[in-house]
């Protein structure tokens, strides 16, 4: 009998045992369900959040669209069509209160306002087998008025010489072939980088490729960006009434290699807010370049008074969260077209 009475008691402990086995595996299995359902239940809860940011976001970019096919009616009208800082799409950003506390602000800038890369493609033309050899200039206008933009900038401060190198280094990334200018870098100079790549040798997508080139730092590239761009990708004329003081000192007489002083640029800037340039002749009349009109006639074949493509910033904030959105828009008559988007630079 007590043989048997302790059998039972072992069987009932053995019981319990399992039992409190049993109640810590439900218990470690509701944890892990109530975790993973709660990363559920915030993934979710994210993505509806972006969702209904890129829904507020492309709403900025119909109304952009709708403000640049405004201006082009209003265009249409003038005896000489042309788009300026004083037109309804270049206004500065004004932060637009949706439901729900949700703010929304978007805004406008003209690319071709900006010295555009992908006409450092372009390379002098060289004489071909049976021709005589003639003096030919070095660089291609582009080239020169960049070599001028580089020295516009405060920091880093680069001297002429310094701005060719840059020149010619970015010029041999556009380029098509692998032959390097003289003060350029091609193949050679990227394969025994660490990790090595090879020169792009195309039309850069995006201006942060920069960053990529030979003797761009970024220190430099960051001076540049929101002086340059990469569109249009065939490169269009240079917007008089939209560039701002630094690419206007980039416009010089076609054998100076130095840009405008920094006083030139904002007295440029200055007549063109209070008075405006009625046309090209105009603006090439300007006091800053006296005594230079007959040595620009390279510079004037750069220069034009018309857009046809914008950057669009547009930020938005839900629920204490920011995002943001760029997009390049290319107005074409009465249409409007969105060639890129990325939340990061273009």
């Amino acid at each position: 009998m007590h043989c048997r009475h302790y059998s039972r008691a072992r069987q009932g402990g053995a019981a319990l045992i399992v039992a409190l086995l049993v109640f810590a595996l439900c218990t470690a299995l509701i944890v892990a369900l109530e975790v993973e359902f709660n990363r559920f239940y915030q993934r979710a809860g994210n993505l509806l959040l972006m969702e209904q940011a890129n829904v507020y976001l492309r709403g900025a970019e119909e109304l952009a669209t709708l403000v640049l096919l405004a201006d082009y009616d209003e265009d249409s009208k003038r005896e000489q069509p042309r788009d300026d800082l004083t037109e309804l799409w270049a206004q500065e950003a004004q932060p637009y209160p949706l439901e729900e506390g949700v703010m929304l602000q978007g805004a406008l800038q003209d690319l071709q306002g900006r010295f555009n890369l992908n006409r450092l493609a372009e390379r002098v033309a060289q004489p071909g087998e049976g021709e005589e050899s003639v003096d030919r200039p070095r660089f291609t206008p582009a080239q020169v008025q960049f070599i001028r933009l580089l020295q516009t900038l405060g920091e880093p401060q680069l001297s002429e010489q310094q701005a060719i190198i840059v020149t010619e280094s970015v010029s041999d990334w556009l380029d098509s072939d692998l032959e390097p200018a003289s003060l350029g870098a091609e193949d050679d100079y990227y394969f025994v980088q660490d990790p090595a790549y090879r020169s792009a040798n195309r039309p850069m997508a995006s201006s942060s490729e920069l960053l990529a080139v030979a003797n761009v730092t970024p220190q430099l590239y960051r001076a540049l960006a929101p002086l340059v761009t990469v569109w249009p990708q065939v490169p269009a004329p240079l917007n008089i009434h939209t560039a701002p003081a630094a690419v206007l000192r980039s416009i010089n007489a076609d054998d100076d290699w130095q840009p405008l002083t920094e006083a030139d640029g904002e007295a440029l800037v200055q007549r063109r807010k209070e008075l405006g340039f009625a046309d090209m002749d105009d603006f090439l009349a300007s006091p800053e370049f006296a005594g230079k009109e007959e040595q620009m006639e390279q510079a004037r074949s750069l220069l034009g008074q018309d857009t046809g493509y914008f950057l669009l910033t547009a930020e938005v904030k839900v629920a204490d969260r920011e995002m943001r959105l760029y997009s390049v828009l290319q107005r074409e008559g009465r249409q409007v077209n969105v060639l890129a988007r990325a939340a990061g630079s273009l």
